[in-house]
């Protein structure tokens, strides 16, 4: 392989990294943004996909064209001075939180899946997350190399499942969910919450590429996948019957592929939420770096210390409260950005 190939994957593959995490996996993120509007799910993630790609892409070509490090450099150019300072406070702290929202959901899944004690998958997760932030940004595109082709063959099973009529499924459910206007704002708003998040890697992966067009193929193929995976996860999900029910709705689908596809299905989950966590930790830690003066590995200590405590709160409240508050300010950023000109 090509080391130019090579870049336009990582690149790819991070991106889908950094953007799913433990909602995406257990299906109940997709189900609350598209599934519960029915068919009209299938539109908003076609909306969604072209964001990622065009949104996605124009981001790490700024970042690229600016020599940007960290998101807070981003946003500076974006907002301005006064600004950029509340955005990136605010941008710290939605990382912290989601963070946070990570390590819990893995506990819960160390709990609830394998039925081992939930301060286990905490501080195991913890410490497989220092080694791997120690390596910077080449541990973070090598996990996500490991990752996420795991996770869309997975995505492509669950798919050809749903063709196993014997078993008594269905192609699609009996009657479609009664849909409203606000199917149309939430693909803007999913995609809106996760480019936000993820200019954390982005920006400072944007500085891996060799040149723009590397930058280019690699948002395309990395906003494609995203977009392959969510229609897969949405065509399954609207097969099953009474989704709204469910809290991890892909394990309804799970439930009846056998003991080996359960346990795929946990390491898929759990990849997913080492990803996201990972990525979050490296844009708290590269941007707090610019502007305390501790070395970077007492800062990461700090981060992971913060983040075991915010954990405990967790994972169901941490969701509830948190990511509302979130998506409106994200909602901001992805119309400032869809604005701005390259230059």
């Amino acid at each position: 392989m090509s080391s130019r190939l090579k870049q336009i994957l990582q690149i790819a593959a991070t991106y889908i990294g950094t953007v799913v995490g433990a909602g995406f996996a257990t299906g109940r993120e997709i189900v609350e943004f598209f599934t519960k509007y029915g068919s009209a799910g299938f539109v908003g993630i076609l909306i969604s996909g072209f964001l990622f790609i065009v949104i996605g892409t124009k981001l790490m070509i700024m970042a690229k064209r600016l020599g940007a490090t960290s998101f807070d450099e981003m946003n500076q150019y974006l907002f301005g001075g006064i600004a950029s300072r509340i955005v990136n406070v605010l941008m710290l702290i939605m990382l912290f939180g989601v963070t946070g929202v990570m390590l819990s959901g893995a506990g819960a899944l160390f709990w609830e899946q394998l039925h081992l004690p939930l301060q286990l998958g905490i501080l195991l997760t913890l410490l497989v997350t220092y080694f791997v932030m120690k390596k910077g940004i080449e541990g973070i595109l090598w996990t996500n190399s490991l990752i996420v082709p795991i996770m869309i063959l997975f995505s492509i099973v669950l798919s050809v499942s749903m063709f196993d009529f014997s078993a008594g499924r269905q192609l699609f459910v009996e009657r479609d969910f009664v849909g409203d206007w606000r199917w149309i704002v939430s693909p803007f708003a999913y995609a809106a919450f996760n480019l936000t998040l993820a200019q954390a890697v982005l920006v400072p992966l944007s500085r891996e590429a060799k040149d723009e067009s590397v930058i280019k193929w690699g948002g395309f193929l990395g906003g494609l996948g995203l977009t392959f995976i969510l229609l897969n996860s949405q065509y399954v999900l609207y097969s099953v019957p009474r989704v709204m029910s469910y809290e991890i709705p892909i394990a309804e689908i799970v439930g009846g592929l056998g003991v080996v596809v359960h346990y795929i299905f946990v390491f898929v989950i759990y990849g997913e939420i080492f990803s996201t966590l990972i990525g979050n930790l490296f844009g708290l830690a590269g941007a707090l770096q610019r502007n305390v003066r501790l070395s970077n590995q007492v800062i990461l200590f700090a981060l992971m210390i913060g983040s075991y405590l915010l954990s405990q709160v967790g994972y169901s409240e941490l969701l509830h409260y948190l990511y509302p508050v979130f998506g409106l300010i994200a909602i901001i950023f992805l119309g400032v950005v869809s604005a701005k000109k390259l230059t």
